[in-house]
């Protein structure tokens, strides 16, 4: 009960102060996308780093670039956030503007030097809460907002899954996943696939997709294909720039 009502006084207090964001103030993207990665107990030093370095060369290759000059405003807005328990969410990299090579480069060097911060087991709920907050307070407004959960594992614990994803999709924010296979990740989970788990329980909104990393595709491949994804607003885009066909992606 006492659980309950610590994960209930959570969500209330991250959604409460969404309602006062300096609204009026608000500078004008493509997109607000909220990388919201797995840093819990299952993800050791050495993965994080590659994963944290995977994204820093993500966002600064040339079909990613691509992909945000194809925007009408040429530019979008990124926060990547490392999150573990229901009490540990983090902004790694607080809301930044890429509009070309500078920026994406300047972002993904503070992303590698940051220091770790996440601690324990997995609560993406609590990540989508953290992650909508950040979206509803920042100082942009996006023709598109999308919070991008990246994990090994499924949800645990938190405030209930469904009701932090239902939230999210009603304020108009569309949830990615990268669903990440590999040895020693924790699959199945409770009965199906993980990716199975992202599609049915975590992903939803217009376009929507997951992507998973596993012994046919490496973790660079598909962070770039999946940014170019959300990135590109058209298929048309999206093809040219080699995202589509992705036979491991599920839309």
């Amino acid at each position: 009960m006492r659980r309950w009502a610590a994960n209930t006084a959570f969500i209330v207090l991250t959604l409460t102060i969404g309602l006062f964001s300096a609204a009026n103030a608000a500078e004008e993207v493509d997109l607000e996308l909220v990388l919201a990665a797995d840093g819990s107990g299952s993800i050791d030093d050495e993965e994080l780093r590659l994963q944290r370095e995977g994204y820093a060369r993500a966002i600064a290759h040339p079909k990613v670039l691509s992909a945000i000059g194809s925007g009408f405003l040429g530019k979008i807005a990124i926060a990547y956030v490392e999150w573990g328990g229901p009490e540990s969410q983090h902004t790694i990299v607080d809301w930044t503007v890429v509009d070309g090579s500078d920026s994406a480069v300047a972002f993904g060097a503070k992303l590698v030097a940051a220091p770790r911060a996440a601690v324990s087991y997995n609560s993406i709920s609590n990540a989508i809460v953290y992650s909508q907050n950040l979206i509803e307070t920042n100082e942009y407004a996006g023709l598109r907002r999308i919070i991008d959960v990246s994990a090994d594992a499924g949800n645990l614990g938190g405030v209930p899954l469904s009701f932090a994803r239902e939230q999210a999709l009603a304020s108009g924010i569309t949830i990615n996943g990268l669903a990440i296979s590999r040895p020693g990740s924790t699959r199945p989970f409770r009965g199906v696939s993980l990716e199975t788990h992202f599609e049915r329980d975590v992903v939803g909104g217009p376009g929507a997709f997951v992507v998973t990393v596993d012994e046919t595709i490496s973790f660079a491949d598909a962070v770039i294909k999946k940014l170019v994804l959300e990135i590109a607003a058209t298929p048309e885009i999206q093809r040219q720039l080699g995202a589509l066909p992705l036979d491991k992606t599920k839309r």
